[in-house]
């Protein structure tokens, strides 16, 4: 029997979040763990995640959005957690029932001899990854161009970068990785490349970014620091969950002009999806600024941006969600 659970991560205005410790007397007393609990007969998810808050920390959850459900085994039983992203809420979040509370920033390490419940551990690397998703496409615009773009988007929050150029060679991607990062010097750009590992490791590059052809092909997660992956079925965010990526990226959702013969997914065909899935989920495919709050709605990660990147500003970044080294 898998029993429903709900977590909700708490996110202030710098980003961190929040941990509780499990008090004397419960399962697994002493771990830490994002608050929440049981739901109970008749609830829904988020009936249960505002009962749960309120209970534990005397808050009210004002808005918050679905992420990504986690199945777990402990000793004591077998558990589905729901995690909710919650982005606002009235009242002082406070230890009601004798728990130690903890803010934590994602881009720092947990203190020493601070042990999280398992199932809580693959999310705080997710917690780093930006709402924003960019991805180039030089070949069209001109290196140029493209780095100017590049700099001015970092400069007002881009943290995530996918180096999109197929017909480049070897040394060209090179290249061009190094000349992103001597533009960005001022901010913690994490730069991926498209295609195999071992063209990414080459290149210098944070990690790599898998086509949706290399999932059934790979049999282990590659050795780079961080790995994205392109998916546009359940059956390839499976195989992306398998491999043990760190966030998938799935559409279309909307036609594109790169993939014009691609039928879109539609938010509704999104959502179905992501709600199977255990991994941060980025929407893709013809989506513009005003798609962002929609895509954390429907419970994406954020979305990722190709055609249109330049046109990014901060009122679209939510800085609370900008994720490690967020201005």
């Amino acid at each position: 029997m898998i029993l429903p659970v709900v977590a909700g991560i708490l996110l202030n205005g710098r980003g961190d979040y929040l941990l509780a410790q499990r008090p004397p007397g419960k399962a697994m007393a002493g771990f830490w763990e994002f608050p929440g609990g049981k739901v109970e007969a008749g609830e829904t998810l988020r009936q249960a995640l505002d009962r749960e808050l309120s209970e534990e920390l005397g808050i009210r959850v004002d808005c918050a959005s679905p992420w990504m459900t986690r199945q777990f085994d402990y000793p004591h039983a077998r558990v589905a957690v729901s995690f909710f992203r919650v982005l606002a809420w009235a009242g002082e979040p406070r230890p009601c029932e004798f728990q130690t509370l903890g803010w934590f920033d994602p881009a720092g390490i947990l203190p020493e001899g601070l042990a999280l419940l398992p199932a809580n551990i693959p999310l705080i690397s997710a917690l780093s990854l930006p709402p924003v998703y960019g991805v180039t496409r030089a070949w069209e615009f001109g290196e140029e161009r493209m780095l100017t773009v590049i700099g001015e988007v970092c400069a007002r929050g881009l943290r995530l970068l996918q180096v999109r150029e197929k017909s480049w060679s070897l040394e060209r991607i090179s290249d061009f990785v190094q000349r992103i990062r001597q533009r960005t010097q001022p901010w913690p750009l994490r730069i991926l490349v498209n295609g195999d590992p071992e063209l990414a490791q080459r290149t210098g590059a944070d990690g790599v970014h898998l086509p949706a052809r290399f999932l059934g092909i790979l049999k282990d997660r590659p050795a780079l620091p961080w790995v994205g992956a392109s998916c546009h079925s359940r059956g390839e965010l499976e195989q992306a969950q398998g491999l043990g990526v760190d966030f998938a990226v799935l559409g279309p959702v909307c036609p594109t002009q790169t993939h014009p013969a691609a039928q879109p997914l539609g938010w509704s065909g999104f959502t179905a999806l992501r709600q199977e899935s255990a991994l941060p989920v980025y929407a893709i495919g013809g989506l513009n600024g005003l798609a962002l709050s929609r895509a954390i709605r429907q419970g994406a990660q954020g979305i990722a941006v190709m055609r249109g990147l330049e046109d990014w500003g901060e009122e679209k970044i939510p800085q609370h969600l900008c994720g490690q080294g967020a201005a």
